[in-house]
């Protein structure tokens, strides 16, 4: 039997590319990294960027082609072999963390450096959790960033920048009457109130009575508890991926040591409530309207 590759080349017309087919070809010729192509049925492979401008054309690539952009190595609270995948890892190229100054108990630190490498330098609030994950992983993942309600700044996450699904960048922070950074930018100044909003619903205030949080994206980091500051970089704790590419972070070494709850209280023997899977997909919706990264959902 002729095959379409030589049928194309006799007749002189080539054959129509899928959009999985021009995502690898276009990726090859554009990145830095390196790109792993698994061949499965519905497309899937592993992307471990050189740099950030890899992690750009990849986004805009999946956002043209209809394929989902997924952070590697964290569990996942949606199906995604039912459709092109591509994972991305953060890698060496990534793992960059320093001190913002000498004196200073806060770190700059890229999503591909790992726990152990914090721990070993005086970030005690990883103590215990695993030395090989990422801090991306580490950030996505639900059960590591289980606080209690209202708790969230006892992660010691100060600051965020976050690549999001249209190609804009959230600088996620303090936020409050003296600091209004975050909506220097069209796409917040409509996302920051429309949280807020969704905070102010029935259904989030249910939420808020309980002790741990029971949805899958930390909206009560708009209502610390004992009128702490707001920051807005919480949203982020456990959101495995889903609301957008972290491309850094800022920490505060002085974070207390983070202490897992006992087993029966985790996040992932937890049942989700209808009004937390409804929230969940309404914060979804805000940060990611257009489906780049993996779809809400509850899991651990």
């Amino acid at each position: 039997m002729e095959s379409p590759a030589r049928r194309a080349f006799l007749t002189g017309h080539r054959a129509e590319q899928t959009p999985w087919q021009a995502l690898m070809q276009r990726l090859r010729r554009g990145i830095v990294g390196k790109l792993f192509d698994f061949d499965t049925p519905t497309g899937s492979a592993r992307l471990v960027p050189g740099e950030m401008a890899d992690v750009y054309r990849a986004r805009a690539l999946c956002q043209e082609l209809g394929v989902r952009l997924a952070l590697d190595a964290v569990p996942h609270s949606s199906r995604l072999d039912d459709g092109p995948v591509l994972w991305v890892e953060p890698g060496l190229a990534m793992s960059r963390f320093q001190r913002l100054s000498p004196d200073d108990t806060r770190w700059f630190v890229q999503p591909g450096c790992l726990i152990g490498d914090l721990e070993q330098a005086g970030l005690r609030q990883f103590v215990d959790l695993p030395c090989h994950l990422t801090v991306a992983a580490w950030l996505a993942d639900r059960e590591c960033c289980d606080w209690r309600t209202g708790r969230t700044a006892d992660s010691g996450l100060v600051h965020a920048l976050l690549l999001l699904n249209d190609g804009t960048q959230a600088n996620l922070g303090a936020f409050g009457e003296a600091n209004h950074k975050p909506l220097d930018t069209s796409r917040m100044q409509q996302m920051i109130p429309e949280l807020f909003e969704l905070n102010a619903t029935a259904p989030a205030a249910q939420l808020h009575k309980n002790a741990l949080w029971p949805g899958r994206y930390r909206l009560d980091a708009l209502a610390p508890e004992d009128g702490g500051e707001i920051n807005l970089a919480h949203l982020l704790l456990g959101h495995g991926g889903d609301l957008g590419w972290v491309e850094w972070v800022v920490l505060d070494e002085r974070a207390p040591q983070y202490v897992p709850h006992a087993y029966q209280d985790r996040f992932f023997q937890r049942v989700p409530s209808a009004q937390a899977q409804e929230l969940d997909q309404q914060i979804k919706a805000v940060f990611d309207p257009t489906g780049v990264f993996p779809d809400a959902g509850q899991g651990a």
